[in-house]
């Protein structure tokens, strides 16, 4: 006999219709006629049919977005103006609220207490460029003695390329696309082919707040296809990513062809330092918040925990403890804390690394699923204990609940395993001597370190990493100022300066 929770799930997915693209400003099947099904994680069942976008599709969007930024009022329009149309998609991001966090957690599998938050963040994500833009976007002037008068302008690129990952979706998307509309561009968005209702949502919100037709498009499809063709387009300006090293390889090599910009969000292998003189309760609220929240799919959970050696058996006791309790069930319920990942095939793969992970000499230590979810891609939160950081469990992303609990003694040691790692994207130090916290910090190789700190999130600092989590950085006037535009210096003369007379008779 099925659970409550399925009964919901089944019930509810039924509601959601059929996803198309969203071109010019009209929702329209592909060229080819084909879709694809659309999976519940929870479940396993279809819960839609999504339409597969193509190369024909993909320049179909390039142009109507190519034509609005040259020719349609975008690109001229007054900033005052176009922030109207950006605070306007704040709003109605606030009234659909509730749908949004309903449909994200029934995509993805994330709980829906979470998505909830995140949609309120990507409201703010608008408001937020909206302010950006108009308080600080503007140029510089230089006086050159009395000759000249140099400034600088920041002019929008065109159209942009967005393609964006299936963890955390709307958020991501929206944390790309408003800064990408508020500077004057247009948009091709390429969603995550896993997650697309609430980037379908977007486009609808978007298409209520009005905006001139081509300003922003969506074109679902995989991204051997789709986002392939995005990235090979020659009227694509520039290409903003977010998702797994080796893809945000090969797409920084495919834009080469035609000089795009690029942006590159990409994996995580996060160190967790606790010393012994940290504030120990708080730092297991950190450890275990920052890597089974979001169900551990996410870039920058802290998936390596190094305890110092005097403080490791008392924390692995209540990290044991933790997982214990951790409430795995149906996202759609409230009081779940751990869903299901987002397909079957990334469920396999979470689990091969656990049995790798014991293979190697971990002791694995899990949460139990309830045996009414075997139909639902669950994996317990699990702690590898006795890891050693060269294992490959530490050195690999696995993108799950997943945390490796590794042992230090010498504040040396732990900085030289912390980055003897192949990504640099995020970090964590937890100790209460600052001067202590304030080296470590510098010395790990991250783009982003917390210092007795959870994962806390400012939209006017720099979001990105080092090696191979990444290249260039989203968030604050770091995106608007060297992503999604470009400097033009403006030269004035306003005195008669020497210029050389060359082939005048004397």
């Amino acid at each position: 006999m099925e659970n409550q929770g399925i009964a919901v799930q089944k019930s509810a997915h039924k509601q959601v219709d059929d996803v198309q693209h969203y071109i010019n400003g009209k929702f329209v099947e592909g060229r080819s006629g084909t879709s694809f099904d659309n999976i519940n994680p929870f479940t396993n069942e279809v819960i839609n049919r999504v339409a597969e976008g193509r190369q024909e599709d993909v320049n179909e969007a390039v142009m109507a977005a190519k034509r609005a930024f040259e020719h349609g009022p975008w690109g001229t329009m007054k900033v005052e103006a176009r922030m109207k149309y950006i605070n306007r998609i704040a709003d109605l991001i606030d009234e659909e609220i509730e749908e949004i966090a309903f449909l994200e957690a029934l995509d993805t599998g994330l709980p829906i207490s979470q998505t909830k938050k995140m949609t309120a963040r990507a409201a703010e994500n608008f408001r937020f460029y909206a302010r950006m833009v108009q308080a600080k976007l503007h140029g510089e002037s230089y006086l050159v003695d009395k000759e000249f008068i140099n400034y600088t302008i920041y002019k929008p690129l065109g159209v942009i390329g967005l393609i964006t990952p299936w963890n955390a979706p709307f958020m991501l998307e929206t944390w790309k696309v408003a800064p990408a509309l508020a500077t004057g561009n247009t948009v091709v968005l390429k969603p995550a082919e896993l997650s697309p209702l609430t980037a379908n949502k977007l486009a609808e919100v978007i298409h209520k707040a009005g905006l001139p037709e081509g300003v922003f498009n969506v074109v679902h499809g995989f991204g051997e296809t789709a986002g392939a063709a995005l990235v090979a387009h020659p009227d694509v300006k520039a290409i903003s990513f977010t998702g797994e090293t080796t893809t945000g390889s090969i797409i920084m090599k495919n834009s080469a062809d035609t000089l795009k910009k690029v942006s590159m969000e990409l994996g995580g292998k996060s160190p967790f330092i606790v010393f012994e003189d940290a504030d120990l309760e708080r730092a297991l609220d950190a450890a275990v918040w920052g890597i089974f929240s979001f169900n551990g799919e996410r870039c920058t959970a802290n998936s390596r925990v190094f305890l110092h050696k005097n403080i490791k058996p008392q924390f692995v006791e209540a990290l044991k403890e933790r997982v214990a309790n951790i409430k795995i069930g149906d996202p759609l319920d409230p009081a779940t804390q751990l869903g299901p990942l987002i397909e079957k095939a990334h469920f396999n793969k979470v689990q091969s690394y656990i049995e790798l992970a014991k293979e190697e000499g971990c002791e694995a230590v899990q949460g139990i699923v309830p045996e009414e979810l075997r139909e639902g891609n669950f994996v317990p939160p699990t702690l590898l204990l006795n890891a050693k950081n060269e294992m490959r469990v530490c050195q690999e992303e696995i993108f799950g609940p997943v945390m490796a609990v590794i042992e230090f003694e010498t504040e040396e040691e732990v900085i030289a395993m912390a980055n003897d790692v192949r990504y640099g994207l995020a970090g964590y130090v937890w100790t209460n001597d600052i001067k202590k916290a304030h080296r470590v910090a510098h010395a790990v190789d991250a783009g982003m370190l917390w210092i007795n700190a959870q994962n806390v999130r400012d939209l006017r600092i720099p979001f990105g990493g080092t090696k191979d989590s990444g290249i260039g950085r989203e968030g604050g006037h770091y995106a608007i100022f060297e992503f999604y535009t470009e400097p033009k210096v403006i030269h004035v003369a306003i005195g008669d300066h020497h210029i050389p007379q060359f082939g005048k008779k004397k």
